[in-house]
């Protein structure tokens, strides 16, 4: 017998086999292990591509059921101990339990979160007793365990067993088997961009209305891309840019223009040049002969994508066909002083590499890692216990930073009224604090060791760390004086560069940048409001594009109780790529507020950056990239300037259409200079390769509606600021109209008139569900509730969120606690077994019931008012519902099974995704806290909330649009 203390592996109860689960798996490609062809005389390799098959349609097929297992589900015979959803069981390794069939169940009526009717089931259920006549108080009864029954039942084996009492034995939920989700990963191959003509996208019709959308497949792959045969000159499965790291939102390019309005689809890119790499992750390619072939006429670096002519002495540009002399060094090892093989250069098979830059790509020597710390050190700030949070989390991260060469400066200057440097100096036993309090015109008071070498002066600085967090306990000073301690350190490393990291816990009030509270509660949710979310000072704005020209970045956390104005603030991250942080309503003396921050503080000082950066995306004839979008300010016409390259951050560009398009394929590649923590000046380049289309069912087919939605964010905050909120909705209201109308009346037939279904081709069927998501979310939504700064930090998370953070952030996470499957909470072979995620709408949740909410940034666990107390004890140590107490809280850890399943699916989930965000947790009960559980149900976005229709209602509105419309 299994070790009860332990988790299972996850097997199959029919064959003992490993079982994957499917539910948690992110986009990614299949391996093909396919050798390079054979040099031949310098002649392009001539090999074929291996291609998917062709698609024959989608078929699905009915999962068949033991004949014993099917009497044991529908059997009525055995009452006396019926399948509970929470009932205590044997202990793993005792025998196998009947696993029973995904089934949805429906509800005779509209389940309300809190109303006073019992939910029933279908006439399916009506052999099992009801709840009402199971149960006759709600006081839990141990010999009759009959809590809120669904319609499975033991095997026989157990049903002969004598009911176990709870303490001997470990508690099992729902026996459920969720059947993997495939229909997102059929076509995973076909991604990597060598599909052959047999591989062309197939326009699937779907009808919208009347159908729940499956939430499964949000982490389903993009369309496929499907080249014409031999376009890459390697057969590499790698030769086309992952999806990760930049994709479109069209995976096939009209040929025209015209085609492209007409279709009303957006043609934009969505690049995340430095995402972090997780365990599994193959890393980026570095090549280290700094041997750089580029186009003489485009500057496009050579790629996959080129052609080989002459003997293969010269290459053709894949941009502008240029062709160009093959570097003499292409072909030749330096350390080894031999030939090598042209096809295994990275360059020729990896769509994502990295050149180490020659010297010529150098103005200056590469710029050592330079962090300056900008301290609020006033009453407020000391108080909330934010000044002792935050010398405590940089002395313990000092070995985290990088500083591999041992080059990294450090540099601290704290501020309330007055400024405060301090002299660290390597052969000093203690640091010398230096005031500064004419803030009139802010000067160094020395023009040494206030900006000191990490390794040289470690000492004296753990000396500083060690006591800021005691050194201003006793102020009384209220005001700060944060725009004079910004130029005091733009001053400072502006020789240099480096980061300004901004700890600021008050509003601003000495000048230059003092700011006053203006937040207006009377112009919330009128058109007023679009006015608080613009920066209420151009001091900010002017003084990031100086950093920006200085190759300085400026980071901000903002540990405010009060209002804090981060739409002015955030102003600084926004121009010169840096982050924004806000922690509303900060008390370190709440341990999860001091754990939260401690924890993202620490990883954003741990995140490697790319220094000094710029970014320019070129692209073949005809296109032109338009629009930019996310923190970065714009150098050129097509150059963006990044001091910083922030781990993980998005940055969105949309694409115009010149001229016609007469080439079969196009191409983008992404050019990212910069400089390294350990001092090495490096060329990130990707290429995305794309076919070209005349027809407007190729287009549909290939549009990918996750990048879609993650470019209508942008647009929509960008409109927001330049206009109004409800001129943002509209406009997003109005692009899906569009988008669905041309689809009615190019790909279905129906020309005009009423139309009794809403349509949309498979691969757009969840952009209705995502742009009803993003007009529900905080940065957009109707309502006069939502502060302005809790609305501005969420648009600065909508313009630099990667996709794989930002669909679930608009649309979480939504998994039922208190019926899973036995083997999720476990390790299984990629990790812990995540839950399968539900549909976000009230019929879910029931009474007796728990549930996972998460987004990213917050988790909530909604318990239901009849909830088993076993439940109650197992999850929070407490014996009845009665006795749980709501609100922001530390899960605790017990030594139960049930406790440890969750912890570990808590954990994997502040894990999983990119990013230092580290998500509070709250216990939201049914009858509770109105406005916890208001906050909570306001997630729930398939349901009506305040002005905002449901989804159902939402599509009704969409098809009386569409069939209004011409299109």
């Amino acid at each position: 017998m299994n070790n009860p203390g332990h988790p299972t592996p996850y097997l199959n109860n029919q064959n003992n086999q490993p079982t994957m689960n499917m539910g948690n798996m992110s986009p990614g490609y299949q391996q093909n292990s396919i050798s390079p062809p054979p040099l031949e005389s310098g002649i392009t390799p001539t090999g074929q591509r291996v291609s998917p098959p062709p698609s024959a349609g989608i078929h699905k097929s009915k999962r068949q059921y033991p004949k014993q297992i099917t009497e044991a589900y529908t059997d009525t015979g055995n009452a006396q101990d019926p399948y509970q959803l929470y009932t205590p069981a044997a202990a793993p390794g005792t025998g196998n339990l009947p696993q029973q069939p995904i089934q949805q169940i429906p509800q005779s009526q509209f389940f309300t979160p809190g109303g006073d009717q019992q939910p029933t089931y279908n006439q399916q259920q009506q052999q099992q007793p009801t709840y009402n006549q199971q149960q006759q108080s709600p006081t839990y009864n141990p010999q009759s365990p009959t809590y809120n029954q669904h319609q499975s039942t033991y095997n026989q084996q157990q049903q002969q067993q004598q009911q176990p009492t709870y303490n001997q034995q470990q508690p099992t939920y729902n026996n459920q088997q969720y059947s993997p989700n495939i229909a997102g990963v059929t076509n995973q191959f076909s991604n990597l961009g060598f599909g052959g003509p047999t591989a062309q996208s197939q326009l699937i019709p779907v009808h919208l209305i009347g159908i729940s959308p499956n939430v499964r497949e949000l982490s389903a792959p993009p369309p496929s891309i499907n080249l014409p045969p031999n376009t890459s000159v390697t057969p590499s499965d790698k030769a086309n840019c992952d999806p990760s790291y930049k994709r479109c939102t069209l995976n096939a390019i009209p040929a025209t223009s015209s085609l492209l309005s007409k279709s009303r689809l957006p043609l934009a890119l969505v690049i995340t040049p430095y995402r972090s790499l997780k365990e599994g992750d193959d890393p980026v390619p570095v090549i280290t002969d700094t041997v750089i072939a580029r186009c003489r006429r485009c500057r496009t670096y050579i790629n996959p994508f080129v052609m080989f002519a002459e003997g293969g002495q010269k290459w053709r540009c894949n941009m502008c066909f240029l062709l160009n002399e093959v570097p003499a060094q292409f072909d030749w090892d330096l350390q080894t002083n031999q030939q090598t093989d042209r096809w295994k250069r990275a360059e020729l098979n990896h769509a994502v590499v990295e050149f180490v830059a020659p010297t010529e790509y150098m103005v200056r020597p590469p710029q050592p890692p330079v962090y300056l710390f900008v301290i609020d050190v006033s009453f407020p700030a000391v108080q909330s216990g934010a000044v002792a949070t935050a010398a405590k989390t940089i002395l313990e991260s000092l070995d985290r930073i990088p500083n591999e060469e041992n080059r990294t400066k450090i540099g601290f200057i704290t501020f309330d009224s007055s400024l405060h440097f301090y002299s660290l100096n390597s052969n000093a036993s203690e640091p010398q604090m230096l005031v500064v309090s004419d803030l009139e015109d802010v000067f160094l008071p020395q023009p040494d060791d206030l900006l000191v070498n990490l390794s040289e002066s470690r000492t004296v600085v753990e000396s500083l760390l060690s006591r800021l967090g005691d050194m201003f306990k006793g102020t009384q000073i209220v005001g700060n004086s944060l725009g004079p301690a910004l130029l005091a350190g733009f001053k400072l490393i502006s020789p240099i560069g480096g980061k300004i990291v901004t700890l600021l816990s008050s509003l601003p009030s000495i000048n230059p940048g003092a700011l006053k509270p203006r937040e207006d509660s009377k112009a919330l949710g009128t058109p007023k409001e679009s006015s608080l979310l613009l920066s209420a000072d151009p001091f900010y704005k002017k003084f990031a594009v100086d950093c920006s020209r200085a190759q300085i970045c400026v980071d901000m956390f903002l540990l405010s109780s009060q209002y804090t104005d981060v739409a002015t603030l955030s102003c600084c991250p926004r121009y010169t790529g840096g982050n924004t942080f806000f922690y509303p309503l900060f008390n370190a003396g709440r341990s999860e507020d001091a754990l939260k921050f401690a924890h993202e503080f620490a990883e954003f000082l741990a995140s490697p950056l790319g220094l000094e950066a710029v970014m320019r995306v070129r692209a073949s004839k005809g296109l032109r990239m338009n629009t930019f979008h996310g923190n970065f300010f714009v150098r050129q016409t097509d150059l963006l300037a990044l001091p910083n390259v922030s781990r993980d951050h998005s940055y969105t560009i949309e694409v115009s259409i010149e001229d016609n398009i007469t080439t079969p394929t196009v191409c983008f590649q992404t050019a990212l200079l910069h400089t390294t923590c350990f001092g090495e000046r490096r060329i990130r380049v990707l290429t995305l390769a794309l076919p070209v289309t005349n027809s407007m069912g190729e287009l549909f087919a290939s549009a990918d509606q996750i990048a879609i939605t993650t470019l209508l964010a942008n647009k929509a905050v960008e409109r927001s600021l330049s206009s109004k909120l409800e001129d943002a909705r509209d406009a997003l209201t109005n692009k899906l109209t569009d988008i669905l109308g041309v689809y009615k009346s190019s790909l279905t037939g129906s020309q005009s008139g009423a139309s009794p279904q809403l349509q949309i081709c498979d691969n757009l069927k969840l952009l209705p569900l995502l742009s009803l998501a993003l007009l529900k979310h905080v940065g957009l939504r109707a309502s006069s509730q939502i502060p302005t700064d809790l609305r501005s930090y969420a648009m600065c998370l909508l313009t630099t969120l990667p996709s794989q953070m930002l669909i679930p952030y608009l649309h979480p996470q939504f998994y039922s606690l208190h019926n899973m499957p036995p083997a999720v909470g476990t390790y299984g072979p990629d990790g812990t077994i995540m839950p399968q995620p539900l549909n976000l709408n009230s019929e879910k949740l029931d009474r007796s019931g728990a549930y996972l909410l998460e987004d990213g940034q917050n988790i909530f666990i909604w318990i239901g008012r009849q909830v088993d107390p076993r439940l109650c004890a197992d999850l929070l140590n407490v014996r009845s519902y009665e006795e749980v107490r709501a609100g922001k809280t530390t899960l605790p850890q017990l030594d139960n099974l049930f406790s440890q399943r969750i912890n570990l699916i808590i954990g994997k989930t502040r894990e999983s995704r990119r990013g230092v965000y580290h998500p509070h947790l709250y216990i939201v009960k049914e009858d509770g806290d109105p406005s916890l559980r208001l906050w909570f149900l306001s997630h729930i976005i398939e349901d009506r909330t305040d002005t905002v229709m449901s989804y159902h209602q939402w599509l009704g509105t969409l098809k009386d649009k569409v069939n209004s419309g011409s299109f």
